[in-house]
């Protein structure tokens, strides 16, 4: 009897010590939490549709049935349409509204939350402001094109209006409109001067929304155009920038074959073309890439740094205390981070690099051969065979990092090292779940794929 009850507790501390460990497998130091967001029908849902907003926190896409169009939103089904606009589906900023256009019959509209908007015969972008409080669109309505904000309907117009864009503080709208043969911009419902051509893109308004600036070309001459004020002429212009505090104004011009930019009025040394113009946080310094013949390098407040074989654009990055730059820069077939002109270690690929937001930190993932892991601080951690581009992020504390990864086809959360539960694909929709976000310093919440329901996760950190 003894010998049975020695051998019980052994065999019940075998298997307890089992259910600890795979518990500690399965639990990794977080509590985790899941709620059903939606039923996703995988073989109607127009995949490169699906959206997530801002907070990560509801999800849309269209969807077809037969021959009609439907957006879906959080699961629940929308009316059905003859057509949806080609624009993609947009959430305002504070995700709490979701725009779309629809057409039925020959007339086009917008939808907002399910309200349908007056019906035209043509539509444009649909742009909501900053404060998430304003809509604004471009419509057609016969041969005319005019602008529609919240809505009200503006001036009409020869020609589509293009370059929609709300100011930081949502208070003002700018545009470009075509009159007979040439282009004006219109600010706050008033008309400026006409140009024959307005630079894609180079419309902007300050940080404070005070000013606004774009290039214009009149004949074959390009100008900048500051509240009204034309500057000097060039046979180019490009990549429009205001300082974080609206103080500075730097952009790219051409003269014959050679390019330099231009920071308040003073033009800098030539180059062959430029990339990643950026001020930083505060303001006092100005960095970019400039290429001469076939190298790349870092301009640093007019200084030149050492000269790459290529450079990774849109990696270029301040910390938030503006003391320390970093960028990544290729070197013949190889990537590499570099940091305050330190170079980091060569790899076969290499993500943007980010910041800690208490300036002490830097992290990237990398390819190595087909391995995928991060570096942070110049340290390897785990590798995984995938890594969701820009799912990188600090807590803004800066003492927690997470990134979802993948083993196979199984996704997960990362954080401090520590795997989370493990989640499904479908392709390339993983890549569209939107990003991690904290709410505080020790709770977050994700999207994740179960078969094809799509859960919305929260963590918790212990």
């Amino acid at each position: 009897m003894l010998k049975r009850i020695i051998f019980l507790c052994v065999a019940f501390f075998f298997v307890l010590v089992s259910i600890l460990s795979f518990a500690g497998e399965q639990n990794p130091g977080r509590e985790i939490s899941e709620k059903l967001l939606a039923q996703v029908d995988l073989s109607s849902m127009l995949k490169e549709s699906f959206r997530v907003s801002p907070d990560s926190r509801h999800m849309a896409y269209m969807a077809q049935s037969g021959n009609r169009w439907f957006v879906v939103i959080d699961g629940k089904k929308g009316k059905q349409y003859d057509c949806l606009g080609e624009d993609p589906l947009i959430f305002s900023p504070d995700s709490k509204h979701l725009a779309y256009a629809a057409k039925s019959g020959n007339k086009w509209f917008v939808v907002v939350d399910g309200k349908e908007g007056k019906q035209y015969d043509g539509l444009g972008s649909l742009v909501f402001g900053p404060d998430s409080k304003h809509l604004a669109y471009a419509v057609k309505s016969g041969n005319r094109w005019f602008v529609v904000i919240d809505g009200k309907e503006g001036k009409q117009y020869d020609g589509l209006v293009a370059n929609l864009i709300f100011s930081p503080d949502s208070k003002h709208v700018a545009y470009a409109a075509k009159s007979g043969n040439k282009l004006c911009l219109v600010v706050d419902g008033k008309e400026k001067k006409q140009y024959d051509v307005f630079g894609k893109d180079t419309l902007i308004f300050s940080p404070d929304s005070k000013h606004v600036a774009y290039a214009a070309k009149s004949g074959n001459k390009w100008y900048l155009v500051v509240d009204d004020k034309e500057k000097k002429q060039y046979d180019g212009l490009g990549g429009l920038i205001f300082s974080p505090d609206s103080k500075h104004l730097a952009y790219a011009a051409k003269s014959g074959n050679k390019m330099f930019m231009v920071v308040d009025g003073k033009e800098e040394k030539q180059y062959n073309c430029f990339d990643d113009l950026v001020f930083s946080p505060n303001s006092k310094h100005l960095a970019y890439m400039a290429k001469l013949g076939i190298k790349w390098f870092l301009v640093i407040d007019g200084k030149e740094e050492k000269q790459y074989d290529g450079t990774g654009k849109g990696s270029l990055i301040f910390t938030p205390d503006s003391k320390h730059v970093a960028y990544k820069a290729k070197s013949g077939n190889k990537a590499l981070v570099v940091v305050d002109g330190k170079e980091e270690k060569q790899y076969d690929g290499i993500d943007n690099p980010i910041f800690s937001p208490d300036n002490k930190h830097l992290a990237y993932w990398v390819i190595s051969g087909n391995k995928w892991f991060v570096v942070v601080d110049g340290k390897e951690k785990k590798q995984y065979d995938g890594i969701t581009r820009n799912s990188l992020i600090f807590t803004p504390d800066s003492k927690h990092m997470a990134y979802r990864a993948c083993i196979g086809n199984r996704w997960f959360v990362v954080v401090d090292g520590k795997e989370g539960k493990q989640y499904d694909d479908h392709q390339l929709m993983i890549h569209n779940l939107g990003e991690i976000v904290f709410d505080t310093f020790d709770r977050f919440h994700y999207l994740a794929l179960k078969g094809s329901s799509i859960y919305l996760v929260e963590e918790k950190i212990k």
